[in-house]
């Protein structure tokens, strides 16, 4: 079998870690734990299970960009002759036969540079947003234009573009698969179970953090790659401009003089968007409480994707360094 090596990153993922490290070991492959400043025993537990440990310098903020082509060029100083890379989060399981498939589909596809599956959220009944999330994760099969953070990527294909992109703080995997497929490189996501994630987002307010952390994503994304054929990520801006921020403001500015008849029509639009958006995951074949459920959630997500928007630009326009945006906090 091809050589593959495995990049685990993780910061005070508890338990989780275990399991997502034994799931990475096993068949000769390197593993390789990054740890993001963890005030929990995640680098003992790792050492423990034999793993190669990486703690990440703290003077320097953290990304999970950063933590990622750190824990790659480590690897390759240990096994410089690797074909292909997992990458894998600290909170997800990777699931025995990915390792199969995965390969076999970049022997079969020799154009192919990354291959994702389909991730799973382990308890999608939890919450509405553990739930929002396995709906999330589970994209068409076929020839995508970006992955997540679990995937695995052809090793020469990631070095030539020189990895990801250390100072995002988010959305660093989609601008990662801009580069690659702009050498002519393919994003495959192929229909095999990758991994098992626990998302452990129980409060609306873990939920906004993270659709905050998406509007910011966007935001950078388009400022960096707008401009090219693609327009990566700007009718996703365009789109959070519109309906998170440029139609409230309005409709509040002409409340008064058109006695309140903007905010009626201001519910209206919305309710033709959610229409549009329910129609769109019923035609994916999402259940119709799963479409409801996704249609409300992208509507009310479009506000703190605004506030994410206005935090890139204005920290872009005074010269401010993005701060990690988290939504959870430390794993028991």
């Amino acid at each position: 079998m091809s050589k593959v090596g495995v990049v685990v990153i993780g910061r005070n993922e508890g338990n989780k870690l275990k399991y997502c490290l034994l799931s990475a070991m096993g068949e000769g492959r390197v593993v390789v734990y990054v740890d993001s400043g963890s005030t929990d025993k995640s680098v003992e537990l790792a050492s423990s299970l034999g793993v190669n440990v990486l703690e990440l310098e703290l003077s320097i903020p953290f990304t999970a960009a950063r933590a990622r082509n750190q824990g790659f060029e480590y690897l390759l100083k240990i096994e410089p002759d690797l074909e292909f890379v997992q990458f894998v989060d600290g909170d997800c399981r990777i699931f025995p036969e990915w390792w199969y498939c995965a390969v076999n589909e970049f022997q079969v596809k020799t154009d192919a540079v990354v291959v994702c599956g389909r991730r799973q959220e382990q308890y999608p009944n939890k919450s509405i947003y553990n739930r929002l999330c396995d709906i999330e994760w589970d994209t068409p099969v076929g020839e995508a234009k970006a992955c997540g953070g679990d995937a695995m990527m052809r090793v020469s294909a990631l070095k030539k573009v020189g990895g990801f992109n250390p100072k995002l703080i988010a959305g660093e995997e989609p601008e990662l698969c801009v580069r690659l497929r702009q050498l002519g490189g393919k994003v495959l996501r192929i229909d095999a179970q990758m991994t098992m994630h626990d998302a452990q987002m129980t409060s609306f307010r873990q939920w906004w953090q993270r659709s905050l952390r998406a509007g910011h994503a966007y935001a950078e994304g388009s400022w960096l790659h707008g401009k090219n054929s693609e327009k990566h990520w700007v009718k996703e801006s365009r789109s959070i401009w519109i309906w998170g921020f440029t139609l409230p403001v309005l409709a509040v500015m002409f409340s008064l003089p058109s006695y309140g008849l903007s905010i009626i029509f201001l519910i209206i639009l919305y309710v033709v968007l959610g229409y549009r958006i329910y129609s769109f995951a019923k035609s994916q074949e999402f259940s119709s409480s799963d479409a409801i459920l996704y249609s409300l959630f992208c509507i009310i997500g479009k506000f703190p994707q605004a506030q994410g928007q206005i935090k890139f630009h204005l920290g872009r326009l005074l010269h401010k360094e993005s701060k990690l945006i988290e939504y959870k906090g430390a794993a028991s």
